[in-house]
C-alpha cells in the first residue's frame, strides 16, 4: 500500500467529492491517503514544484504543471452558468476596467486567466485570497474583483453588481462549458496506480451523489461558517457529470481553453499526453 498525499481545498464541492473516499467508503487498496487542505492559489502554487502526488489545481496553473501532472478523467470542476464574475460597487465601463485595480483571486488561478482574455488591456491587478475580495471591494481598496465559489451567491446581498460574467463571456464565444479546476496526478506514480486513483475518485463522487446526508458533516466542518443553502447552492453547481466524468466535452473543454491562451499568446504549447490515457 502507498501513502498518497492529496491536495483539494475546503470548498464545499471538494469537500463533498473526497468524503467518501477519504472515509474509505469506496475501494482503493492499494492507497493510504493523506489529505492536504488548502485554498486554490496554494495548491497552485505547491503544483508548480509537483509536490503532492495528487492534486487538485486550476486548469490555468495546469498549464505551467504538465511536466509534473496529467489531468485525471474525474473530480474535475467545470460546466456551463458557473464561472467567475467581475463585480464591483457601481458599474464600470471597459476602459474603468482597463484602468482600475481589479482584485484576483490567484494569480494561476482559470479565473485570473479569463479576466484577462475579457481585459487584455488591463493596467492593475492586486493579489488576494478569494474569500477576502467582496469585502475588499466594499470597502473601495480596489475598484473591482473577480470571484469565484461560494461568493457568487453572497455578493448582492452586500450591495454589490455584476460587471460581467466571465463564463458566460466564454461559453458564449465557444459553446463550451467553461472548464475552472481537475484533479492531477504526478507523473511518476505507476501506470496502474494512477488508473486506480482515477477510479476511486470517480466512485467517490458518485457515492457522494447516492448519499447526500453522509458528507453533510465533513463539508460543513470545513465550510467556514457558510449558511446551507449557499452551501447545497455551491455543490449542485460545480459538481455535476463532468465531475465524475469529463467525457468528449469535457476534455474538448479543457482543450479549447488551452487553445484560447496559445491563440492569445498567454501560452506557447501544452504537453501531447496531457490527459491520463
Amino acid at each position: 500500500m502507498m501513502n498518497v498525499r492529496l491536495g483539494f481545498s475546503p470548498c464545499p464541492n471538494d469537500t463533498f467529492i473526497f468524503h467518501a473516499l477519504l472515509h474509505e467508503l469506496v475501494h482503493s487498496p492499494k492507497v493510504r491517503w493523506e489529505p492536504h487542505l488548502a485554498d486554490v492559489e496554494t495548491l497552485n502554487q505547491w503544483a508548480l514544484t509537483g509536490r503532492l502526488e495528487v492534486t487538485k489545481m486550476s486548469f490555468h496553473a495546469a498549464a505551467y504543471c504538465s511536466r509534473h501532472y496529467q489531468l485525471l478523467n474525474a473530480g474535475a470542476a467545470l460546466g456551463f452558468g458557473c464561472g467567475p464574475l467581475l463585480i464591483s460597487k457601481s458599474q464600470l465601463t471597459e476602459e474603468q476596467v482597463n484602468q482600475g485595480v481589479i482584485a484576483i483571486p490567484g494569480e494561476l488561478t482559470t479565473a485570473h486567466f479569463l479576466f484577462k482574455l475579457a481585459f487584455p488591456e488591463s493596467k492593475s491587478i492586486r493579489i488576494m485570497v478569494f474569500s477576502e475580495i467582496e469585502e475588499a471591494v466594499v470597502r473601495g481598496e480596489v475598484d473591482a474583483g473577480v470571484i469565484i465559489h461560494e461568493n457568487r451567491f453572497t455578493y448582492a446581498d452586500k450591495g454589490l453588481i455584476k460587471i460581467l460574467d466571465l463564463g458566460e463571456r466564454w461559453e458564449e464565444t465557444t459553446g463550451l462549458p467553461i472548464p475552472l479546476g481537475g484533479i492531477f496526478v504526478r507523473r511518476d506514480l505507476p501506470a496502474p496506480l494512477k488508473k486506480e486513483i482515477e477510479q476511486a475518485i470517480a466512485a467517490s463522487v458518485r457515492y457522494a451523489w447516492a448519499h447526500l446526508d453522509a458528507s453533510s458533516e465533513y463539508v460543513r466542518c470545513h465550510s467556514q461558517e457558510m449558511a446551507p443553502d449557499v452551501v447545497n447552492q455551491h455543490i449542485q453547481l460545480y459538481v455535476n457529470d463532468y465531475s465524475a466524468d469529463l467525457g468528449p466535452l469535457g476534455r474538448d473543454a479543457v482543450k479549447g481553453l488551452y487553445m484560447k491562451a496559445i491563440e492569445s499568446g498567454l501560452l506557447s504549447s501544452i504537453s501531447e499526453d496531457f490527459f491520463l490515457p
